[in-house]
């Protein structure tokens, strides 16, 4: 038997398409979330109500900068009573179910990793890792502190000279601060490793540092793909909820809740990928208009609108966006709110499969003549997206955002859908205590996605299974009649396996609830009803995907 099983594996090695490890997973549906019977994926973790939230008193008081290793470990409550600093490349470690408490008392408490250092705070789905406001409940607010800040070694497209020191180009400082070193971010490390943030919240930051010089819920300045941020929840936040100072960072799973200014800000040539997330928004939360209107996401390459490079180019796939009218295009909303996207300044942002709705003017704003440009050749993208619910179009003259010659035909050729009602597209999407954002059964959310286009194919497949599974391939390949997938389990697991075709469609169900065993396992793929061509096989667990490619030839 062991033999056979080495036998196995070397033909397997020699002629299969092993698995992939791109970043995107493939999906037929549309939004950030599967349709039921798939849970949520903001299950046990997220909090829909932290106004109300009690947190433990504190156990440990932080007051100064943080210079070498050092451990928050489970159990502990920890009051922030600094703008405390990771430095000297330190990293510092917080254990799944620590509370980290904001000192309001404290000018701007916060958390800023330095460059060189790390941030390791890795919860769980039952024991997230809170960063919150140190208020009672019912009396927090705002900006009650300051909020989290990792400062990477990746590019940016910052010229030099552009704070009062000397800055190299490529280098920038976190607005708000006074300029110093600890503040600066930005090199030439793309694969840069500012830690790993999972099952975190972080609530009611967003100090004002100065003037309309808000700190946002998450600041990402220039951070490396090397970095993990999985399942961040930034809500009720000053400013953006996440904004993304140009970096390489892949992102996924993150919510944006009842924040004031944009759920997803990118600019500084951010080129990362970002898949799975939800915006939601408060209509009597929004920034003042004469300072900065409110988006969904809002996107520049740089504040002058050059051609700096690199480009802000950021892959945004499966967003589902909730603006503050709320299924009632009457509503009544504080006066900042604009639109579900405004593109502008020569960004080249590129969202796809993602559902903008209940915006108050627009779904999407492809702002000046330098976007247009770019959506025109297809630098900036918005593809096989669902559109509806906005309201009135403000009053914005000259050229910005008409795609010549017709804007409404630039968003029909893409794929995209444009409805005047928000009804049957997801479940219960405006219960703020008890959503369900999924896609409602039988209705236009559950379908109409794809990962063929050029700059997100390159790039799909589907997260690995690497806890549960050691070895996976597919033996013939190319088959004709039938194929077999091997799996080597590390456990007793339980898995889905289905075939789909390059659009994204599911055209084989090959086994349900497939009970796999510790070790050697075979799975046989009759593929002799596939017409020739390129497929996936999609292998999925409740800790995530795998996909495998197959070629079927007759």
């Amino acid at each position: 038997m062991k033999k056979n099983l080495l036998t196995a594996l070397a033909a397997l090695t020699l002629g299969i398409s092993v698995a992939q490890s791109p970043f995107f997973q493939s999906t037929t549906y549309r939004g950030a979330f599967a349709p039921a019977p798939t849970n949520m994926w903001t299950d046990n973790w997220t909090e829909w109500d932290p106004q109300n939230k009690v947190y433990p008193a504190p156990t440990i008081t932080v007051t100064g900068n943080i210079t070498t290793n050092t451990t928050w470990s489970s159990g502990q409550t920890v009051l922030l009573s600094s703008q405390c600093f990771v430095k000297n490349n330190a990293v510092l470690t917080i254990q799944p179910g620590v509370t980290v408490l904001g000192d309001k008392a404290v000018t701007g408490a916060c958390l800023l990793v330095e460059t060189g250092s790390q941030l390791i705070a890795n919860g769980t789905a039952n024991q997230p890792i809170v960063f919150t406001s140190n208020q009672a409940p019912g009396l927090r607010g705002l900006g009650d502190w300051g909020g989290i800040i990792l400062c990477g070694l990746a590019t940016n497209n910052c010229p030099a000279g552009t704070g009062t020191l000397t800055n190299a180009a490529g280098t920038n400082y976190i607005e708000g601060f006074p300029v110093s070193s600890d503040v600066i971010y930005g090199g030439s490390n793309d694969n840069d490793n500012s830690g790993s943030l999972k099952y975190v919240r972080i609530e009611f930051g967003g100090y004002v540092y100065q003037p309309n010089k808000e700190i946002n819920g998450l600041t990402l300045g220039s951070v490396g793909r090397g970095t993990t941020i999985d399942y961040v929840q930034c809500s009720f936040t000053n400013d953006d909820s996440f904004e993304w100072f140009g970096g390489a960072v892949n992102c996924s799973h993150l919510v944006a809740y009842r924040g004031l200014d944009d759920d997803f800000d990118t600019d500084f040539g951010y080129h990362g990928n970002v898949q799975f997330c939800l915006g939601v928004r408060d209509p009597q939360i929004s920034d003042n208009p004469t300072i900065s209107t409110s988006e969904g996401f809002e996107s520049d390459n740089d504040p002058n609108g050059t051609t700096a490079t690199p480009l802000t180019s950021a892959i945004f796939s499966n967003v589902t966006d909730i603006g503050p009218l709320r299924g009632v295009l009457t509503a009544t909303y504080s006066s900042g709110f604009r639109r579900g996207a405004r593109i502008r300044r020569n960004s080249n942002l590129k969202i796809y499969n993602s559902i903008l709705m209940d915006h108050a003017t627009r779904g999407v704003y492809v702002d000046g003549s330098a976007c247009e440009t770019n959506a025109n050749s297809g630098g900036l993208k918005f593809m096989n997206n669902i559109v509806a619910g906005y309201g009135q179009r403000a009053t914005e003259t000259g050229t910005f955002g008409i795609i010549s010659p017709n804007a409404n035909s630039w968003v029909a050729t893409q794929g995209n859908d444009t409805l005047k009602t928000t009804a049957g597209i997801l479940v219960t999407p405006y219960n703020y205590t008890s959503p369900d954002y999924r896609p409602a059964g039988g209705g236009i959310a559950a379908s109409g996605a794809s990962f063929t286009d050029t700059p997100i194919a390159a790039i799909t497949g589907l997260k690995d299974l690497a806890k549960e599974t050691s070895v996976l391939g597919i033996f013939p390949n190319p088959a004709s009649d039938f194929a077999t997938l091997f799996i080597s389990s590390n456990a007793t697991t339980s898995v889905n396996v289905s075939v789909l075709d390059v659009t994204g469609k599911m055209v084989l169900t090959v086994s349900a609830a497939l009970q796999l065993n510790a070790g050697a396992n075979n799975v046989t793929i009759a593929t002799a009803n596939l017409l020739p061509g390129m497929y996936f096989v999609v292998i999925q667990s409740n800790s995530g995907k795998e996909t495998i490619k197959l070629i079927v030839t007759k």
